[in-house]
């Protein structure tokens, strides 16, 4: 580089100014596409030349081939990537097919940026859509199934190889992908063609000869006939017929031709809803021949799993709930009390003209069980039942005759065993006779019960009251304090430990082992709520306060059994003694 530090010569100068135009014109860097010149082909590669390169780089020719670029000859410009001006062994890498694909993605996020419809062709199917090439840049972009078409297509051998207009709708910058669809272009010229059609129609038109073109569990498809194309219509299944429909195919068949009223139109989703019942008279004008409280042959025309839809004339559809079938069965089956096409009677117990609705009943044409029950055992009659169901906290009788079950619980079967080992003692097909405690008709309950025709032992305390002292028996002891039984009663009867005696040195349960006759004296007693305590110690108060008050000697008090009674007695003399 010496040798041209001095520039003063014209010669020296018009060379600099001659490399400096040069390296100009190629700006060489890595990661940029340029051009270069075909200068030789061999069978296996392909030589150019670029300018501002120290040697010539080499493309294999399989390379080329896959680009599509078979017609190379010398001379030719290819586009290539500069990959490195040199690698370990001194050579330029270049790729033509990296080029391509960079120019393609470059091309794609320029019409996916302004919202461009692109050219391309479906080359080959491939899991869950087809792959199609982009016709411009050759970049294979993938089309999922549901984006192929507007309508379902079984086969798609007509559209492969074929040139045709794709919308981009996502590109992933990172990996490089596009997803494009033939759906979205064939759908709005679609759209456009039927914008045109539906703004010949308006509310209220009726559309001869609709032919029927399919059906589905909410409705039938039809297909409208006009000069301007053809138009797809739904006519929704409440809006077949006045009377209840399970399916149009009970009403349609695929071909037929129907006349259609439209009754509503949808400019912005471009749909026409059309009925074919309105173009009848409506059968719910006829209500005012019916009244409620009346009763009625009805038909069933459909069964659901809660209720039985019926007519009460051809088209005048009314509901018979579940409820309303039986007066003693509940959550019944109504397919396994009637059948499709079964004259019933009913009576009306409701009319709805605002939401154009009926109810009717079965059972009230029937006797209610629970009138006559209470009309033949009133509360408090005797009945007889046999045992139908147990659970863990009553038992269910099926009273007599009466398709009625009677409720016993547990703590009406005995009044002195506990309820959960009275339960243990019957089993389903015992019969038991029962006393009728309650009759509520419009709950449809009845509750009965058992001890209630037993003597109540409770009575044996009928002539007793609270301080009355009273001999009882000890069954047994623990911590809590003493149960007891009194003298010719079944009763059992819990003595607190507290009121076992005065002196909290003696009231220990421990001290009875069962057996011993006792005396104690009535603390409280409910004969509403079945209740009494018993209290030694309350026992021991009262004889202490009459035997003070009676016997002046301290020597008297020595024969009871209270400790604290001969103090007591002494206490009293001394202050006598005093005054």
């Amino acid at each position: 580089m010496e040798i041209y530090s001095d520039l003063s010569s014209p010669a020296k100068q018009q060379f600099e100014k001659l490399l400096s135009n040069q390296l100009s014109k190629n700006k060489i860097e890595e990661g940029k596409i340029i051009d270069g010149k075909v200068t030789k082909i061999t069978n296996k590669y392909i030589f150019l030349f670029i300018q501002g390169l120290k040697s010539e780089p080499v493309i294999d020719v399989n390379e080329i081939k896959m680009i599509g670029m078979e017609d190379i000859k010398e001379g030719s410009i290819i586009s290539v990537l500069l990959e490195k001006i040199e690698d370990k062994n001194g050579d330029v890498i270049v790729s033509a097919q990296k080029a391509q694909k960079i120019k393609g993605w470059n091309k794609l996020v320029k019409c996916y940026e302004n919202n461009e419809l692109i050219n391309g062709k479906i080359t080959q199917k491939t899991k869950g859509g087809v792959i199609v090439e982009h016709i411009e840049t050759g970049s294979l972009m993938f089309c999922p199934g549901s984006q192929i078409s507007d309508k379902p297509i079984k086969n798609i051998d007509h559209l492969i190889g074929v040139e045709q207009k794709f919308a981009l709708i996502k590109l992933d910058m990172v990996r490089g992908n596009s997803v494009v669809s033939r759906r979205q272009v064939v759908s709005s010229n679609r759209k456009e063609d039927k914008a045109k059609i539906i703004e010949k129609f308006k509310v209220g038109d009726i559309i001869k000869d609709a032919v029927v073109k399919g059906y589905s569990s909410f409705g039938c498809f039809f297909e409208v006939n006009t000069p301007e194309g053809t138009l797809d219509t739904l006519c929704h299944l409440q809006e077949i017929s006045y009377s209840r429909v399970n399916h149009p195919d009970e009403i349609f068949n695929i071909g037929e031709k129907h006349d259609l009223k439209i009754i509503s139109i949808d400019m912005d989703k471009l749909q026409v809803g059309c009925s074919l019942k309105q173009l009848s008279p409506d059968p719910f004008e006829h209500i005012s021949n019916y009244q409620i409280g009346n009763k009625y042959k009805v038909k069933v025309v459909k069964i659901t799993d809660y209720g039985c839809f019926c007519e009460l004339e051809p088209g005048l559809s009314t509901l018979l709930h579940s409820s309303e079938i039986s007066w003693t069965k509940k959550n019944i089956s109504p397919k396994k009390m009637f059948s499709v096409g079964d004259q019933i009677d009913c009576i009306i117990n409701e009319i709805d003209k605002e939401k154009r609705r009926v109810a009717i009943s079965h059972r009230l044409t029937l006797e209610n069980p629970y009138s006559k029950l209470e009309k033949n055992y009133p509360v408090g009659s005797e009945i007889k039942g046999k045992v139908n169901n147990l659970n863990e906290y009553a038992i269910y009788l099926k009273l007599e005759d009466f398709d009625i079950d009677g409720f016993l619980h547990s703590n009406d079967l005995s009044y002195t065993g506990k309820p959960e080992e009275e339960l243990k003692k019957y089993k389903k097909g015992d019969e038991l006779k029962v006393k009728i405690l309650e009759i509520k008709k419009t709950d449809q309950k009845v509750r009965v019960g058992l001890k209630q025709l037993q003597a109540d032992p409770f009575d044996w305390f009928k002539d007793k009251k609270i301080n009355d002292a009273i001999t009882v028996k000890v069954i047994s002891s623990d911590n809590k304090g003493l149960i007891v039984k009194p003298e010719n009663c079944e009763i059992e009867i819990l003595i607190k430990k507290s009121q076992i005696a005065m002196s909290s040195s003696d009231a220990r349960p421990s001290r009875f082992v069962g057996g011993e006759r006792i005396d104690a004296a009535i603390s409280e007693i409910n004969f509403d709520k079945r209740k009494v305590s018993l209290s030694i110690k309350l026992l021991e108060e009262i004889m202490n306060a009459k035997a003070i008050k009676e016997h002046s000697s301290p020597l008297s008090g020595k024969n009871l059994p209270f400790s604290s009674l001969s103090e007591q007695l002494d206490d009293k003399k001394k202050n006598k003694d005093n005054e």
